[in-house]
């Protein structure tokens, strides 16, 4: 198996999310492909196999952590897209089969990409008991974003309190099915973002994911409604950092990213 590590949402090495992606013939038993994203340990490990011509979808693609295998992953999904056409192996707009449906990436002469997800559905709750103890920051507002993303969605005072965030990571395990995401609005928008976002995952073995596009879902219609537009920029600020391109098209959210290829070798176990 070819195997290579693609860091997602950054148009340079070493930043954003780093992926381990494997184009295939087919998928080989799960055993087998969770115990390759636990080598890979990297927050997903995205495999692909070519589906028949003339259906709905033209790869078959699924997500794995070194723990388990998750439903929905936009940084791996944005690696995979930037596999198959820099590599050939696709040219054009890809459909892929997934969990979470049918998944589209469309590249760009700039040599970004767009994916096309589904939308998050928001419900306000109250915020959880302990949950401010385990950030460390008292909640602003507090969200549900369903069943697909699985995370609990805490906007908090202002971006110096998302950047200072030093969680207790066990503590936020109880509060949601994957994990937090911690957002704010953006202290200076001239510095080219509108929100900023931290992503805690202890439930899935990701104590803090570098760049998510899934949470941006979430993170989307979260901040269009308060801001007022559909386009906008959000940067993750994890130590490896990214941005994410967003647009909020009603059920639909559109991620924007670039990817780049740091690592390419071949599995040999």
């Amino acid at each position: 198996m070819r195997i290579r590590i693609v860091d997602a949402f950054t148009d340079r090495p070493f930043a954003g999310n780093p992926a381990g992606v494997l184009l295939l013939d087919a998928f080989p038993d799960d055993d087998r492909l969770q115990r390759v994203a636990l080598e890979v340990n990297h927050a997903e490990t995205a495999f692909a196999h070519r589906l028949p011509p003339g259906g709905e979808a033209d790869w078959a693609l699924r997500w794995f952590t070194p723990v388990t295998e998750v439903a929905m992953c936009g940084h791996a999904t944005l690696a995979t897209a930037h596999v198959l056409h820099t590599t050939g192996a696709h040219e054009g707009p890809v459909r892929f089969a997934t969990r979470s449906g049918v998944l589209s990436a469309t590249p760009h002469e700039d040599g970004s990409l767009t994916l096309d997800f589904p939308t998050a559905p928001l419900t306000r709750v109250e915020a959880p008991a302990g949950v401010a103890e385990a950030l460390g920051a008292e909640p602003q507002a507090v969200c549900d974003t369903g069943e697909n993303v699985g995370d609990l969605l805490v906007e908090v005072a202002d971006e110096e309190t998302v950047r200072g965030l030093t969680p207790d990571h066990k503590a936020l395990a109880a509060h949601s099915a994957r994990g937090v995401v911690v957002t704010a609005r953006a202290d200076d928008p001239a510095r080219g973002y509108d929100y900023v976002s931290r992503c805690f995952f202890p439930n899935v073995g990701i104590d803090e994911d570098p760049v998510t596009g899934s949470a941006h879902t979430a993170l989307a219609p979260f901040w269009s409604q308060r801001l007022g537009r559909a386009p906008l920029t959000g940067l993750q600020a994890s130590p490896r950092s990214g941005r994410v391109r967003t647009e909020l098209r009603g059920a639909r959210t559109l991620l924007n990213g670039h990817a780049v290829t740091v690592i390419e070798g071949e599995l040999l176990a």
